[in-house]
């Protein structure tokens, strides 16, 4: 997870900001599910 992901759920977890953890929660999947289709992909 990127350091700037974790500082900004942290600060959210810290304000009991549930709008912004779901926000980066969702973010989160996005990236994580990202790198797995680049991963995945054959090599030319």
């Amino acid at each position: 997870m990127p350091k700037w992901l974790i500082k900004q759920l942290m600060q959210a977890f810290l304000n009991k900001d549930r709008r912004q953890i779901i926000f980066l929660n969702q973010c989160w999947f996005e990236y994580h599910k990202q790198g797995k289709i680049r991963l995945d992909s054959p090599q030319a």
